[in-house]
């Protein structure tokens, strides 16, 4: 449960636990576990409104259940974290300045951030 994330429903704000998407090809309203993004056609509801969710007349409701061993982090989630930092703190190779147009005009150039001046003389 994400505590940042309150339910959808108007003025109620209780956090969200399940997820409301609508399959509009099938006329299938599929309620699952919390995504792990918000999404913007997508519905965050809390346990009451969860449980009493209706669909329109002639469409199905389908409700996921939560896989319990999902629910915590795994030595998996862990790993690429650690990886990720690793990656993140790597030094970065120093890279040749290209020879662009200094070598093609013999004109002077100097390099500010992901600009180039060129002198004009």
């Amino acid at each position: 449960m994400n505590p940042a994330r309150r339910c959808s429903r108007t003025a109620c704000g209780r956090p969200a636990v399940n997820t409301l998407t609508y399959v509009y090809a099938d006329q299938t309203a599929v309620l699952g576990p919390l995504a792990t993004y918000a999404e913007p056609h997508a519905y965050d509801l809390c346990e009451a409104h969860s449980e009493r969710l209706s669909a329109p007349r002639g469409w199905d409701v389908l409700r996921l259940a939560a896989d319990p061993s999902t629910l915590e982090p795994t030595s998996d989630d862990l790993l690429a974290l650690a990886d990720a930092v690793r990656e993140a703190a790597r030094p970065v190779p120093e890279q040749p300045a290209p020879a662009g147009l200094a070598a093609e005009s013999g004109r002077v150039t100097t390099r500010r951030g992901h600009l180039r001046a060129i002198s004009t003389d």
